[in-house]
């Protein structure tokens, strides 16, 4: 039986996928945005919430609109998901705490790689380092994520982030390149390129480094902010060491904002369906059994290596 699923920013590019996924799941999605309720207007929020079972956010900036649209999940009593790649934001979530259901950084930047290094990490309770290196084709950034980018840029005054020996800090480092061996043949990428990984992973698995390298190709396509054409493969190559031992899976697919769908979706069909193991504020693998949640995406992600 299909559910009456919101979606705040249902007309920008990820919003739009959502809602295509949600309607070949069989669900009603219940579109809004900022014309129908702005974040900073409660009462609006409300409305649009009323009659959902749960809320989908894919409105950018999430400096704005996550935390607002987390209280109104709240008053509504119903789960809240984005999609948001904002490190600070994504801070602010685990930071605030919910009294319901809540998965920030559902999408392919956050979600994905928790998923992978929780699954990897299996019977692990703690490890010496997680790597993550993302291998894009390229990476046509839509207005979202341009606008969502300058947000966070500006919060950190232009810094970089890293989360080293359990900690996240703050850099000017100049970035430096390396060439990482992904399973498809090797590729430039940026060292310490930091994404919400950064923050979703720490959250609940005991790693002292997490560090995110990005594909000098996909870090030019973003810079250049180009009309997006054709979609971005990728290659998500995870690797988790622990002692000299090492565990490594990778996602290959394509279309980083149309894979965003089906991980959000799931994700909420699982919150309503009562398959989540924690309330309140929870990262991908925190909240969900992260190989079975894998292996759902099977259609759109293929997962390769060993854990």
């Amino acid at each position: 039986m299909g559910h009456h699923i919101a979606v705040y920013g249902a007309s920008g590019l990820t919003g739009r996928f959502v809602v295509a996924e949600l309607e070949k799941r069989g669900h009603t999605a219940l579109p809004f945005g900022r014309a129908q309720a702005t974040a900073d207007d409660p009462a609006a929020l409300d409305r649009a919430l009323s009659g959902a079972a749960a809320v989908i956010n894919t409105a950018g900036p999430f400096a704005v609109t996550a935390l607002p649209l987390i209280a109104a999940a709240e008053r509504a009593g119903i789960p809240y998901v984005d999609v948001a790649a904002e490190i600070e934001a994504n801070a602010d979530t685990f930071a605030r705490g919910a009294s319901v259901p809540v998965v920030p950084a559902m999408a392919f930047f956050g979600g994905l790689a928790d998923l992978l290094t929780t699954a990897a990490m299996a019977d692990w309770p703690a490890a010496d380092e997680a790597r993550i290196a993302y291998g894009l084709s390229d990476w046509q950034p839509s207005p979202g994520t341009l606008t969502a980018g300058e947000v966070s840029r500006d919060r950190r005054g232009g810094r970089r982030v890293r989360f080293h020996n359990g900690e996240l800090t703050y850099h000017d480092d100049t970035p430096t390149t390396l060439d990482w061996d992904f399973p498809d043949g090797t590729r430039e990428v940026i060292a310490e390129f930091s994404m919400a990984d950064v923050v979703t992973i720490p959250s609940h698995l005991r790693i002292a480094t997490v560090t995110d390298h990005m594909a000098t190709t996909a870090a030019a396509g973003l810079a250049a902010g180009g009309v997006r054409q054709e979609p971005e493969t990728f290659e998500v190559d995870v690797r988790v060491r622990r002692a000299g031992e090492e565990r490594r899976l990778t996602a290959t697919g394509k279309d980083i904002y149309a894979v965003s769908a089906p991980l959000a979706v799931e994700a909420t069909e699982r919150l309503l369906s009562g398959r989540f193991t924690t309330t309140g504020v929870a990262s991908a693998g925190k909240m969900f059994d992260a190989p079975d949640f894998l292996r759902s995406l099977a259609d759109v992600i293929k997962v390769s290596g060993s854990s």
